[in-house]
């Protein structure tokens, strides 16, 4: 039995992706890039700061790292907790000693909850990106349009009034978005999100959007907490991708290295000083620039 030959019809069948919504290409088909001062491989450090209720959401999914056992699930509420009442701390400490700068994706909650903390983060000099409302303010499709529009605008107006300074960045929670995110992100006056991880520099969608891929392999939640790894292998890990990174960029152009940070798991006792270390050895690297995401996207849209 042979397929009717209308199956194989699709309106967006085209070269790369079957949607409109970017151009696709192949990262070393494209013009090099060049970061400032001279340097090759651009480390984007981002802090996942997050709120999570008490009794997850379940609509349209859980969002990974929420409470797992009967509620009230106190254990892995205050282990969540843990991160914005001493982790973050540790790691606001370990970026002034390294003297690099990072972004914070933030949900809007933190800041009505723990203003004092969002204060500390921008008064050292850190981005705040947007970060839904809380760990229950989750997207995907068939969400409603105005419901999604509400979230959004919600989140980014909150940020703003406890900052002085709208978000120019938007990371959803799982990554996850609707088929409507990329326009009610634009419409809403964001610059980039973070959402989409098929790359290793950013790209533009086709209304304007940037996209500044976040690879979550590279996270300490899918590497130490998913794949059980120390966090001497996630060291390891991190600085084995810098120098390859660093080789392709000798012949391709500039590269970027994503550090997804979540508090409470990488600023416990025993792990900081590894991560310490860590931020001193690719700071020392002469083709580093640690740099935020704004800064990342600045420099690559005067290029492109």
């Amino acid at each position: 039995m042979s397929l009717d030959p209308s199956y194989l019809d699709y309106p967006k069948r085209q070269y790369g992706y079957d949607h409109d919504l970017y151009g696709w290409s192949a990262l070393h088909e494209r013009s090099p890039i060049y970061w400032p001062d001279g340097k090759s491989v651009a480390v984007f450090l981002c802090v996942s700061l997050e709120w999570f209720p008490i009794t997850p959401s379940d609509t349209p999914f859980r969002a990974p790292g929420h409470m797992q056992t009967a509620y009230p699930d106190y254990r892995h509420y205050t282990a969540r907790d843990y991160g914005s009442r001493v982790g973050v701390y540790r790691l606001l400490d370990a970026f002034a000693k390294a003297g690099i700068k990072a972004s914070f994706a933030t949900n809007s909650t933190i800041a009505e909850r723990y203003p004092a903390l969002v204060s500390d983060i921008v008064r050292e000099g850190h981005e705040i990106i947007a970060h839904s409302t809380d760990m229950n303010g989750t997207i995907a499709s068939g969400m409603p349009v105005e419901e999604e529009r509400t979230l959004i605008t919600t989140t980014l107006d909150t940020l703003e009034r406890a900052t002085g300074a709208r978000p120019s960045g938007w990371l959803s929670i799982a990554r996850s978005q609707s088929w409507s995110t990329v326009d009610l992100l634009k419409e809403a006056g964001t610059r980039y999100c973070c959402d989409w991880v098929n790359d290793e520099l950013p790209y533009r969608f086709r209304n304007g959007l940037i996209n500044l891929p976040l690879n979550h392999e590279l996270s300490d939640r899918q590497i130490i907490t998913v794949q059980q790894q120390s966090v001497d292998s996630y060291v390891q890990s991190m600085g084995d991708a810098f120098s390859w990174l660093a080789g392709e960029a000798e012949r391709f152009g500039g590269r970027m290295l994503p550090l997804h940070i979540t508090p409470y798991i990488m600023a416990l006792p025993y792990r900081i000083d590894a991560f310490e270390r860590l931020l001193v050895d690719l700071s020392n690297r002469p083709q580093s620039w640690f740099a935020k995401g704004n800064a990342i996207v600045n420099a690559w849209e005067q290029q492109s």
